[in-house]
């Protein structure tokens, strides 16, 4: 099992590069269409955005190929009335799906990166006109007009704590899995245990109730890593500043980036490494081999189904609470309205209620 994960995190990390590479030289390709304007420039990168996204037909379609191909397979396998070529088949077509599957989540990435690109546009415009707002002078304005400076330590931090934003939701996305999963094992259990007429075909095994532990604790561990999502762009804002913010947003997009082809792709190489086996090489069924890569096609589940595609909302909704809390920011930071208690309270707010989800969402131990 070890050289499995091994193998399919190496994959994971040298697939992240080449994308993360086409999705750069698509931003400067359409960056350098702007001929010196910044504005041209932006808007060309949402051009290409839009461009991409004209292509959704294809994407939804190969996107749904995955799931029925993969509902197939494992309703045939179920039936056991599909043996010979016709598994064969099943089997390779779910393969498939889990490939078609890895693409899409990129090209989805891709266009979130392209829209996160071209909406720096309207975080500097807002910032601008906020401080025009505050009464700051048009000298004066290009230090609230979210031109990032590395070497300002505020930037560096946002741009690191950004990044981190990304982690901790993956991480948090991924565990909420194994937690459902240790209750739906509880729950199974229980039921062989208290009905052993299930094993032995007589009575039929309460489905609903493993349904139901799924929906819900699905829908509870959602209110983690979404207040994550909304809080965690207030925090650093309000704390450090505008510069900071945009530097979080820069971070959060290239982790960002990076993670979710990791995941996509990795778990898509876990999943297909275990078809191939079971297509009879390496030892087939029942073999060490499929033993390995079972428990590689598990720990990759989560990774290509739950953590890479959740990473795209992520990004979006993080955008979209900067550009709106950006001129709050700025009314609060400088001019008459100027409030550095409340602006430091709200920052002391949002980081307590993302600690406390944290905790919350902590204090169920993985079964």
């Amino acid at each position: 099992p070890a050289t499995v994960i091994l193998s399919g995190i190496s994959v994971g990390l040298e697939s992240a590069v080449y994308s993360a590479l086409l999705i750069g030289a698509a931003v400067f390709g359409a960056y350098s269409l702007g001929a010196g304007s910044i504005t041209l420039s932006l808007f060309a990168i949402a051009l290409a955005g839009t461009g991409l996204l004209t292509t959704v037909g294809v994407i939804v379609a190969m996107d749904t190929f995955g799931p029925v191909s993969d509902n197939a397979q494992g309703i045939a396998e179920m039936s056991g009335d599909v043996h010979g070529n016709g598994a064969v088949i099943l089997t390779s077509l779910d393969a498939v799906g889990n490939t078609t599957k890895a693409i899409t989540k990129g090209i989805a990435i891709a266009t979130a990166v392209l829209a996160a690109t071209a909406l720096f546009g309207s975080y500097r415009d807002a910032i601008t006109e906020a401080a025009g707002l505050a009464g700051i002078s048009a000298t004066s304005i290009g230090e609230y007009a979210g031109v990032l400076d590395i070497s300002n330590p505020k930037n560096l931090v946002g741009l690191i704590i950004g990044a981190a934003v990304v982690f901790l939701f993956s991480g948090l996305a991924i565990n909420a899995v194994g937690r459902a999963a240790g209750a739906v094992v509880f729950e199974v259990r229980r039921q062989f245990r208290e009905n052993p007429g299930i094993m032995t075909g007589q009575t039929k095994p309460e489905y609903y109730r493993v349904v139901d532990i799924c929906t819900k604790d699905s829908l509870r561990e959602l209110a983690t890593p979404g207040l994550l999502a909304v809080m965690s762009p207030i925090a650093v804002g309000f704390g450090l500043g505008v510069g900071a913010l945009g530097a979080f947003l820069a971070g959060a997009i290239g982790a960002g980036t990076l993670m979710a082809v990791f995941l996509a792709n990795a778990g898509g190489a876990w999943d297909n490494a275990k078809k191939f086996v079971e297509d009879g090489h390496h030892g087939g069924k029942g073999s060490e081999a499929h033993a390995a890569t079972v428990i590689g096609d598990t720990v990759g589940d989560p990774f290509k189904d739950t953590a890479g595609p959740a990473l795209n909302p992520l990004l979006k909704v993080m955008n979209l609470v900067a550009l709106l809390a950006a001129p709050a920011v700025v009314q609060l930071s400088v001019g008459s309205s100027a409030n550095f208690t409340f602006r430091i309270a709200l920052a002391i707010g949002a980081t307590l209620i993302i600690v406390a989800a944290v905790w919350w969402s902590k204090r169920k131990s993985v079964a």
